[in-house]
């Protein structure tokens, strides 16, 4: 559990889940502008199936008292081909592969460090979480802010942006798996660096 400020940052509970679809589901129309799509979006119509009760997944929320107001998933996938390329999608293949999903936070509660803090708790949670190799993202960068803030966490692994602002304008991105370090007497390191 981490805090910032008036904010906690935790894995997520059942209770936190109709706030989490929320987020989720107004990040999708807000934002994107584009709203549900089942194709993309199903672990949002089942959350506590998809991120609670599947190991080696896990969804973390940011909230503000009672409210949640950030997210941040993991599942273990790699992308998919379609839509991205093959290639791509071959190199992230198997259970080995953390993928980061839904880092969203409502506008009204961005620049306190929240999406960051969120990305950390999730990175730790795949440090920790054995058969994990990697951990792979995508972002849309017509999302104001996507582009800087990745780049900040990650490292661009592709750009698969074709300069036409009414599609997806995707960058891929690898972030390094931190070293976790067991403060125990007698106890070494884990993770991968």
């Amino acid at each position: 559990m981490t805090e910032h400020h008036r904010y906690e940052v935790r894995p997520a509970t059942h209770a936190d889940l109709p706030g989490a679809r929320s987020v989720m589901l107004d990040t999708f129309y807000r934002e994107f502008g584009h709203g549900y799509r089942p194709q993309w979006h199903a672990d949002v119509v089942d959350l506590a199936g998809t991120y609670l009760e599947t190991p080696r997944h896990a969804l973390f929320v940011a909230v503000a008292g009672d409210e949640v107001v950030g997210t941040t998933a993991v599942r273990a996938q790699g992308p998919a081909s379609p839509p991205h390329p093959a290639w791509l999608a071959e190199r992230y293949a198997g259970g080995t592969t953390a993928q980061l999903f839904r880092v969203y936070v409502r506008a009204e509660h961005r620049r306190h460090g929240l999406a960051r803090a969120l990305v950390d708790a999730a990175t730790r949670f795949v440090a920790g979480t054995p058969g994990y190799e990697r951990i792979y993202l995508h972002t849309d960068t017509r999302v104001p802010g996507a582009e800087p803030f990745w780049r900040s966490v990650a490292v661009e692994v592709h750009d698969a942006r074709d300069g036409d602002g009414r599609t997806h304008e995707t960058v891929h991105f690898e972030i390094p798996l931190p070293v976790l370090v067991d403060t125990r007497v007698g106890a070494g390191a884990r993770g991968t660096a």
